[in-house]
């Protein structure tokens, strides 16, 4: 078959079955079959994609959050998925090694969606499509029809079995039709289309191979240029450097400079940061002690933000100095020392950072923020040694987005393979003798913690003081935090009789089960 002829028939084959399985239902075992048609689509159309280095581990990572998605049913895990998807289809259908850059690639298929529809439509000549006369098909048939109706007739009227299985037969075409045309309405036409914008977005690829051919001419290594020197007059750097060095960035000791005004930078901003980390190792390290009046929030804030600053401004500044032949000049060796020790008291300063998160965890329990800047802090430190790498061995900053963009992918796979909401549950509802609970909270994570809640419902009929500034009411509806316990249960058992097989999963399936089980030893009890 022609493959423009099967992009489009696996077009409108995937968004019909993107509203069949999709259409009010959760993201779950239908993810299976949709991921399951996709990349079959794809593996059929790019059949050379498997012999891309990158492919075996994308499939892996894929794979593990299929798993995450069926297991947990997150909405990182689902995020997981969907960006796994993604890239495994993007990296068979263009060269990539990035994936910042096959991210533009996959938005570039969504954006001109459009267009690359119409080309496959255009490249499908009215020729390879053969017609067959109404007339001439209706002379054929009518006979036969004819015939078949009077026989069939004589069969149902003289065998009581046959009318049976006929009836039921009527019966379940009239159920079909009747279903077929509630699909007729506005709310499952718009779905349709989004099926169709879905799976477009992932069959069809755009014509053009721009980042592709941009990413090939980017390199992880860096060699030494010879400038155009009245071409780099003309542009932004020389005229960056002139304002701050003025004649000293002309000339054949412009290198020399450049490398002496970089040491007398590095030198200044150490003294700087030691200031800072000696502060926080006197402490933060050794000399924390909590006590009611601290506020531990402005305590982890203010570190959080000192790192990102310091990150963002040693990333930009040894960027800037180790960005072309400097890298190659003889003499910046100590320009490489002071590189070297801005990256290590960086490395303090992300230890402190932790430190105070700690704290806060260990007298406030697990929250999303507080996970979120462990997270952070995993792509600061790998930040920091890929800004060493790239001095030491001579690296471009392209080697350092594309090796943070993978670690990226990395931790989004690795962190969906926990279940955040109920780590932070369990970990609360743990140390509830030590930490204060917050009770709201608690109450506004996913289904999954509504078990542990269950087992430990004492938290949610403690005292006034007890209860964060909230009294013994929550969200100011008159609503105790027991009794919105109870309406969280009852809206997950509605929730879950609406939905079919399709949107099976295992965290549903453990909440039903240990909150049905509660619920009958409660009644045995009674």
């Amino acid at each position: 078959m022609n493959t423009h002829k099967l992009k489009i028939l696996l077009l409108f084959a995937g968004a019909v079955l993107f509203n069949i399985i999709f259409w009010q239902e959760k993201l779950a075992i239908n993810a299976i079959l949709f991921d399951v048609f996709i990349l079959l689509s794809v593996f059929n159309l790019y059949t050379a994609a498997f012999t891309k280095p990158a492919m075996k581990w994308l499939v892996l990572a894929h794979l593990v959050t299929i798993a995450t998605l069926i297991l947990h049913n997150t909405i990182l895990a689902k995020l997981a998925f969907a960006a796994t998807l993604l890239l495994v289809v993007v990296f068979t259908q263009f060269l990539h090694r990035s994936v910042w850059y096959a991210a533009a690639s996959a938005a570039g298929n969504y954006l001109l969606i459009v267009f690359s529809f119409m080309e496959d439509i255009g490249q499908i000549r009215r020729g390879d499509i053969k017609y067959l006369g109404i007339g001439k098909v209706l002379r054929f048939l009518i006979i036969p029809l004819m015939i078949a109706g009077i026989f069939f007739l004589i069969y149902r009227f003289s065998n009581t079995v046959f009318q049976d299985v006929v009836s039921s037969i009527g019966i379940a075409l009239q159920r079909f039709i009747a279903r077929f045309f509630d699909w007729f309405n506005w709310q499952r036409f718009w779905f349709l289309m989004l099926g169709l914008f879905v799976t477009g977005g992932l069959i069809l690829k755009m014509r053009s191979n721009y980042f592709s051919e941009k990413e090939f001419s980017m390199h992880n290594d860096l060699w030494r240029r010879k400038h155009n020197l009245k071409k780099w007059k003309e542009g932004v750097m020389y005229d960056v450097l002139t304002l701050f060095m003025g004649r000293f960035a002309n000339g054949i000791m412009a290198l020399r400079n450049e490398n002496t005004v970089g040491i007398i930078s590095l030198v200044m901003l150490n003294v700087l940061l030691l200031f800072i980390n000696v502060i926080d190792i006197t402490y933060v390290w050794f000399g924390f002690s909590y006590t009611a009046n601290l506020n531990l929030t402005q305590y982890l804030h203010e570190g959080t933000g000192m790192l990102i600053f310091s990150i963002i401004l040693a990333m930009l500044v040894l960027l800037f100095f180790f960005r072309n032949n400097l890298n190659f000049y003889k003499k910046n060796k100590w320009l490489r020392y002071g590189a070297y020790g801005w990256i290590l008291q960086n490395s303090v300063l992300v230890i402190s950072v932790l430190l105070r998160d700690y704290y806060y965890i260990t007298h406030m329990g697990l929250a999303y923020k507080r996970i979120g800047v462990l997270v952070f802090l995993l792509m600061v430190l790998m930040g920091l040694i890929t800004v060493f790498i790239k001095i030491h061995q001579r690296k471009t900053a392209y080697y350092l987005w594309r090796v943070n963009g993978w670690f990226g992918v990395i931790l989004l796979v690795a962190a969906s393979c926990i279940h955040w909401d109920e780590t932070i549950a369990r970990y609360n509802l743990a140390h509830k003798s030590n930490i204060p609970v917050d009770v709201k909270f608690l109450l506004t994570l996913s289904d999954k913690t509504l078990p542990l809640l269950d087992k430990n419902q004492d938290v949610l009929v403690r005292t006034k003081e007890l209860i964060q500034g909230e009294g013994e009411y929550l969200y100011r509806s008159g609503l105790t935090p027991k009794e919105m316990f109870e309406i969280r249960k009852r809206e997950f058992f509605e929730k879950q009789r609406t939905y079919s097989w399709l949107s099976w999963n295992y965290a549903d399936r453990y909440v039903k089960q240990n909150l049905t089980k509660s619920g009958l030893t409660a009644s045995l009890n009674k």
